[in-house]
């Protein structure tokens, strides 16, 4: 039988459903779990031979034997090592160690239960309870209420909420959080989640989103020095920031990268930090828009921005786009140069919106 994947005919040799929408889903999970939409993939993917991986496991091993060591007189080894991609029978301890959850999960070892003992906020728990099953529909832990998928995304969320009650619950943190359950166990994954969110997208997730909105031009700076053709063309069509990047940094990738691509960025992001997300926004950027010809092909904002959510697919491809990553012509000095002007531009405006408010009265 035939199954169609964003356009795509594939043969599928099992047993299949059709759902409301026309999409078909397998009753055989692909080696990540999914049992259709756009991320599935019967496809063998063509990673290192198995010594090579047997080899990058051993190395892994000892490393996080001796963690504190490595994170304090050999950090450059831990992110060669990252940018290499991270073995999958690895990943789940890598990611816990490498966001610093493990600090958190011997430091508090009951609060994950304690969390998940108090009632919590009913507003944010409804809201919890409406997204839940939006999160990878497709996917075998998420595809139905009876599987443990929802129920643990839910528990985590809740959790959250309960130990960051000033920022409560945020759409966005949903697909992060079913992503690291993918990876781990709830409370492990409660705890990355934790971090990546106060320390890695550190007031992302707050109600007035500022810093996010503080970030997006931050990447249109970037975006200029690397690319002037391409920020001239988002400027013209008046393709402002936060009409392509909110998605991609609230949501660090979750629901834009194909899934070994997506695996990839988060073994350099968790490493490296959330410059990687933006050096993944500007290559897609310029992937997308970089050429004349397809800025010819994006006349106006509609053409443009449908075209950076739906990259071509040998601009997302694994091995592509980390090689593009590593080699942005972009430095530290660049991002903390770019980060005071649009600090300082949030501060001047704050500034004059209290002045005018003031006058008003």
């Amino acid at each position: 039988m035939a199954r169609s994947v964003n356009g795509d005919t594939l043969s599928v040799c099992s047993e299949a459903s059709t759902l409301v929408d026309g999409s078909v889903i397998s009753t055989v999970p692909d080696r990540h779990g999914f049992l259709g939409g756009a991320q599935y993939s019967l496809e063998p993917r063509q990673g290192p031979p198995p010594e090579t991986v047997l080899r990058r496991e051993r190395k892994w091993l000892k490393m996080l034997g001796t963690w504190n060591f490595y994170m304090e007189r050999n950090y450059r080894k831990i992110k060669e090592r990252c940018r290499k991609g991270i073995p999958m029978s690895i990943r789940p301890r890598a990611w816990l160690y490498l966001c610093g959850g493990h600090i958190f999960l011997k430091k508090y070892p009951n609060e994950y239960q304690e969390c998940l003992g108090v009632p919590g906020e009913p507003k944010c728990l409804e809201d919890i309870k409406k997204d839940i099953h939006r999160q990878f529909p497709t996917h075998e832990m998420f595809n139905s209420e009876d599987k443990p998928g929802q129920q643990e995304l839910f528990n985590v969320l809740k959790a959250y909420t309960i130990r960051n009650p000033d920022i409560g619950y945020c759409q966005a943190q949903a697909p992060v959080a079913a992503f690291l359950l993918m990876h781990m166990p709830a409370e492990q994954a409660f705890w990355c989640l934790v971090s990546i969110s106060d320390k890695y997208l550190q007031d992302y997730y707050s109600p007035n989103m500022e810093v996010v909105q503080r970030d997006g031009f931050i990447l249109q700076g970037l975006l200029k020095k690397l690319c002037p053709q391409v920020y001239r063309h988002l400027k013209k069509v008046n393709a402002e920031p936060m009409f392509y990047c909110t998605e991609w940094f609230l949501c660090a990738f979750t629901r834009t990268l194909p899934w070994d691509t997506l695996l990839r960025v988060w073994d350099v992001f968790l490493c490296e930090g959330v410059k990687v997300l933006f050096k993944t926004a500007l290559v897609i950027l310029i992937g997308c828009l970089g050429s004349a010809k397809s800025r010819r092909s994006c006349p106006g904002l509609c053409e443009t921005l449908d075209r950076l959510r739906n990259p071509p697919e040998e601009i997302l491809q694994e091995e592509n786009l980390i090689y593009n990553i590593n080699r942005l012509d972009i430095t530290e000095r660049d991002f903390q140069m770019e980060h005071q002007k649009q600090a300082k531009r949030f501060k001047m405006q704050k500034l004059e919106k209290v002045k005018e408010e003031q006058q008003g009265r």
